[in-house]
């Protein structure tokens, strides 16, 4: 079906091509950007895995490590395929490529790998479908030409290779899911979602096969589940819906089955929602970005592997899909904000999530952003620099779209080859975004070591499970039929909502650390509920002596059983009644952030530890949480 919707969402999908509408012709002017260190260099510079303190990327060592990356398109599909990519007559809609990454038939891959070197990055986001991964048919001989030791392999074979080629440099490699298809992204082109034209279980396969693919290369650093989800025709994906469109669901459980079945060391990268509603003027309709997470966040099985990520450029908008004429709305595109408006809606729709001491408290990464060398249009200039100026100030992780194009048809590439393997592009001097890039890549930046920061996560139990305790994972379902709750292992419960099921953990403050020794105690009773009445008139289920609450479990809105870990010490008794049935009751300033927006929270202090839940099964409260029972640590 090719109509109005279709064309409007096409357009917008081309965030992901980094193509934008009709650029002008070139205006150059000549800056050359600064070549970077050499390879061994940057493979000495950091060791693997990666993982997360608080807003940061760090190394095995504890170090920063801040994600300069590039896009090396290719791989998910981009030409037609024959071979012949400069030939227009090939140029059938995008439909098919030769499922690889650009340039190796024009350039070695050790000259594209030298090129990423000489633009002072030092990761790659390599995009693959799923289609590419069971292609069984080998590579036209044209398209790898000047690799010819590639020939006869398969398109996941020379994935292969190029994974192994970068990270023998030295560079880290995000794997990127960027389509299902191999038809270029994006449109009504079975590859808006996640699930559009493969099953969720299709989908989760693949990646729990990809990531043990590359287990034992510790520079093939993270997972990017999937780009820019977006509407179909009769739909959008959601955030916490409960449904089978359920993006914050569908990451937060496949992220969780990589790190435990597949590779622990994996960063789990997740994007926001790229589109939702029809975009027509007096439809609602917006851009929600990674806007959703304020409210739902995600908690992994091992905290310190998330990272948000978000896209951005300058011909879309935070309510424009991107469209020129046939489906463009009236709303303003980024390009058309000031830079006062562009620096606040970015921190709207993206950076907030890098605030510290916040459940939804993560890395995020920029994974896509770009413009065209042959652009003249002022304002996306403006933009492009006021854009770079903001990831700068922001100190922020970075990807450009994309690395590698071709001379006449690579408009947005950092770097061209023509079929001779002549370069052109930002290194050459002569493109205007030369200057913005050298003052990108060589901006100072936070390095060295990331002392370890307060972890506070929550559980969602809104539709499922939240069990979160690699430990208690492995004992099994400790209250059989009940939705369940229960903290990252190091972590404890201190924070309840009074409906709908929201749990906030934390290990800050004088935390008591669970004895791995035993084996946590189900409380469904009030047998450790000792002298003088907690929560008068009210059910209490309260755990022993020296043990603390790790866990919870409810029926509908009515509590179950709570979950109770066994302390490495012993633990004060002296105890306060924090009610939240009839308002909030929260610290000062409310550590941890809004875990259940909307509903009443109780928690408590960052030098406390929850050792009860009292509730009421009165017909107007229904079992709800209504009080904790909060002890000084």
């Amino acid at each position: 079906m090719r109509g109005p919707l279709l064309l409007s969402l096409s357009v917008a999908a081309l965030l992901s091509c980094g193509a934008a509408a009709t650029p002008p012709p070139a205006a150059p002017a000549p800056v050359p950007v600064t070549a970077a260190a050499p390879p061994s260099d940057l493979a000495a510079s950091w060791r693997p895995p990666l993982s997360t303190r608080g807003r940061y990327v760090v190394d095995a060592d504890g170090n920063r490590f801040k994600l300069r990356s590039v896009n090396w398109q290719g791989a998910q599909g981009s030409w037609n395929g024959s071979g012949d990519i400069d030939d227009p007559a090939n140029h059938h809609d995008g439909e098919k490529s030769d499922q690889m990454p650009l340039g190796l038939d024009r350039v070695p891959v050790e000259r594209i790998l030298a090129t990423f070197h000489e633009l002072g990055v030092n990761s790659v986001r390599l995009p693959f479908s799923n289609e590419m991964l069971r292609d069984r048919r080998p590579v036209p001989d044209a398209s790898v030409a000047a690799n010819p030791r590639l020939r006869g392999m398969t398109p996941l074979q020379v994935f292969d290779e190029v994974v192994a080629a970068a990270t023998a440099e030295g560079f880290a490699v995000v794997l990127n899911n960027h389509t299902n298809t191999s038809r270029f992204c994006c449109g009504l082109d079975g590859n808006e979602r996640w699930n559009t034209s493969q099953s969720t279980a299709q989908w989760e396969a693949d990646w729990l096969a990809l990531a043990r693919r590359y287990r034992d290369n510790k520079r093939v650093v993270g997972a990017d589940l999937y780009n820019e989800v977006r509407r179909t025709v009769t739909d959008d994906a959601n955030w916490n819906g409960g449904d089978a469109h359920d993006w914050w669901a569908a990451s937060q459980r496949l992220g969780d089955r990589l790190l435990t079945e597949a590779n622990p060391d994996l960063l789990v990268i997740v994007e926001g929602i790229n589109w939702q509603g029809i975009p027509v003027d007096g439809l609602p309709h917006w851009r929600p970005t990674l806007e959703p997470v304020r409210a739902v966040s995600h908690t992994l099985v091992d905290s310190g592997k998330l990272v948000y990520s978000a896209h951005f450029y300058g011909y879309t908008g935070p309510n424009h899909t991107g469209a020129t004429g046939l489906g463009e709305t009236s709303d303003p595109r980024y390009r058309d904000l000031s830079r006062e408006e562009l620096f606040a809606t970015l921190d709207r729709q993206a950076f907030f999530a890098r605030t510290a001491g916040q459940h939804f408290t993560a890395p995020v990464w920029i994974s896509e952003f770009g413009a065209g060398h042959d652009e003249t249009d002022p304002r996306t200039r403006a933009w492009f620099a006021a854009f770079v100026d903001h990831l700068i100030a922001r100190d922020a992780d970075f990807a450009y779209w994309p690395a590698v194009g071709w001379a006449g048809h690579g408009t947005w590439a950092l770097a061209d080859f023509d079929r001779s393997g002549r370069r052109s592009g930002v290194l050459e001097g002569g493109d205007w975004r030369a200057a913005d890039w050298r003052r990108l890549v060589t901006a100072p930046h936070r390095t060295g070591p990331v002392p370890r920061s307060d972890a506070w996560d929550m559980l969602n139990l809104d539709h499922a499970d939240a069990v979160q305790s690699r430990g208690v994972r492995a004992r099994g379902d400790w209250d059989e039929g009940a939705r369940k709750g229960v903290c990252p292992d190091g972590q404890r419960l201190v924070g309840l909502a009074h409906r709908g099921g929201r749990g906030l953990c934390t290990d800050a403050g004088a935390a008591p650390a669970a004895d791995p020794s035993t084996v946590p105690a189900v409380v469904r009773d009030e047998r450790h509920v000792g002298p003088g009445d907690w929560a008068y008139g009210y059910t209490k289920y309260q755990c022993g002596a020296d043990r603390f609450l790790i866990g919870y479990s409810l029926r509908g809105a009515a509590v179950s059983a709570v979950l109770c870990a066994t302390a490495d010490r012993g633990l004060g008794t002296d105890g306060r009644t924090v009610w939240f049935d009839r308002g909030d009751n929260r610290p000062d300033g409310g550590p941890g952030g809004d875990f259940a927006h909307g509903a009443f929270k109780g928690q408590c202090g960052t030098g406390e530890y929850a050792a009860g839940v009292a509730f009421s099964h009165a017909w107007a409260r229904g079992g709800a949480p209504a009080a904790l029972l909060c002890r000084r640590a």
